[in-house]
């Protein structure tokens, strides 16, 4: 199909985790789709068959012979296959005629590295263009692993938690399809749309049962916008918030004393106009921010013990012993991954410590341990905001304890890049991994 002449053809993205429903959905999609459109299908399975292509190349050989099932195997669309996925939706825009590419992603694929495939291609920018990108959840696992908090034992096949994969796959979309809704109560399903719109509080919710959905919510829809999926997630949209609030109390007293109003957080202040308090996205957030580290015994304690009142955190750690890298923390439900995010600035060689800091005239910088800091952020519903930075304060270094020897503390977090640490508090298990 030629489009020199034409408008980009939408692609709609449909993730979600193995067992939700999206192949069902996609079925039913094809089956009651507008006539008028021709719809291109690629199914991603992470097998060497691709039994998901199968199932939908059946169903739409019964009912639509228009449509086209190209597939892709033993691998994600978003990591080892990312150059296979662009080459041949390139191939599929220049050989065959469609209006609209539906990509079923794999149970395992993260939506955002899906989405940016497709924006990195050049080619496939020129032939496409994202359309909407839904996430269909499990209402029954998902309301075990973030509202029961129940043991769930399956793994995502590459040491990823099932709740961060789970967490990911809402935080990146602009429509949840909350599936299987016939399968648990009422007063569950009010728990369950409430953590989705805390993990990502702008997509669109729709209840649906046996993956039957409207075409016309999921296809040539113009809904998906880049800036505003990523940075919809409730925890990123608290940060933000919370940034702006320190930019404004610094702001005020810069004005106080005199400065002319200057801003020294400018980098933060072109897009908060329409920025809100994270309580009206049905969430309640704590930002956790300070410049001395946790020590690692006291930590491991309490993320092994994680108030039941979060649902999401992320940010950067310093932690003692560990003064080269700064560490992420990535909490979602029961499940806690700590990993290298990059090196402090501190720790860099003088001449890359000058340039970087020239970069960024409003970096805090403390004289003696740099740009080295605890930068955390949590939501959930109801939050004590008091205990949990109380509790939080209790792990940081006492005074005499900054003066200690911090190599002598026992200490599992990673050192290097190729580590994480992991741990789920549903079977109170602490595992280092090399990936």
């Amino acid at each position: 199909m030629s489009t020199e002449n034409s408008d980009p053809i939408p692609v709609t993205i449909l993730s979600g985790c193995l067992g939700a429903g999206k192949t069902t959905t996609l079925n039913y999609l094809l089956k009651n789709a507008s006539e008028e459109r021709d719809v291109a299908v690629l199914v991603n399975d992470m097998g060497a068959v691709n039994i998901d292509a199968e199932l939908v190349e059946r169903q739409v050989t019964l009912t639509d012979g228009e449509t086209s099932v190209t597939e892709l195997s033993n691998g994600c669309i978003c990591c080892g296959l990312s150059n296979e996925f662009g080459r041949t939706i390139v191939e599929l825009a220049t050989t065959a005629e469609f209006d609209v590419l539906v990509v079923e992603a794999s149970g395992m694929s993260d939506p955002a590295e899906v989405a940016q495939t497709v924006h990195r291609n050049r080619q496939a920018a020129f032939h496409y263009d994202l359309d909407t990108i839904v996430t269909v959840v499990d209402a029954a696992l998902f309301h075990d692993v973030f509202v029961a908090d129940e043991e769930v034992t399956e793994m995502t096949g590459d040491a990823k938690p099932l709740s961060d994969l789970l967490a990911e796959q809402v935080e990146f979309c602009d429509l949840v399809l909350l599936n299987k809704t016939d399968l648990i109560t009422e007063s569950e399903l009010v728990d369950v749309e409430s953590v989705i719109r805390a993990l990502q509080p702008q997509a669109d919710v729709q209840m649906i049962e046996h993956g039957r959905v409207d075409s016309n919510i999921l296809i040539d829809v113009g809904r998906f916008d880049l800036e505003t999926v990523s940075g919809g997630a409730g925890w990123k949209q608290a940060h933000q918030y919370h940034q702006e609030q320190t930019d404004n109390d610094d702001k005020s007293a810069h004005d106080s004393h005199g400065n002319g109003g200057e801003d020294r957080h400018d980098h933060h202040s072109h897009d908060h106009d329409h920025l809100h308090p994270p309580e009206e996205f049905g969430l309640t957030s704590l930002s956790y921010a300070r410049q001395r580290p946790f020590h690692p015994d006291r930590l491991v304690d309490w993320l092994a013990d994680v108030p039941n009142d979060i649902v999401r955190a992320k940010g950067l750690m310093w932690v003692a012993g560990r003064e080269r890298h700064a560490l992420n923390c990535n909490l979602a439900g029961t499940q806690v991954q700590v990993d290298v995010n990059g090196q402090w600035a501190a720790s860099m060689p003088a001449f890359q410590q000058k340039s970087y800091r020239e970069a960024r005239p409003d970096l805090d910088w403390d004289e003696e341990w740099g740009d080295r800091e605890i930068d955390l952020v949590f939501i959930g519903h109801d939050l004590n905001k008091t205990a949990i930075r109380n509790s939080l304060d209790e792990c940081l270094l006492t005074d005499a304890e900054m003066n200690e020897d911090w190599e002598r503390y026992e200490n599992p977090f990673p050192s290097r890049a190729e580590e994480e640490l992991v741990f789920d508090s549903d079977v109170e298990k602490w595992g280092v991994t090399t990936v």
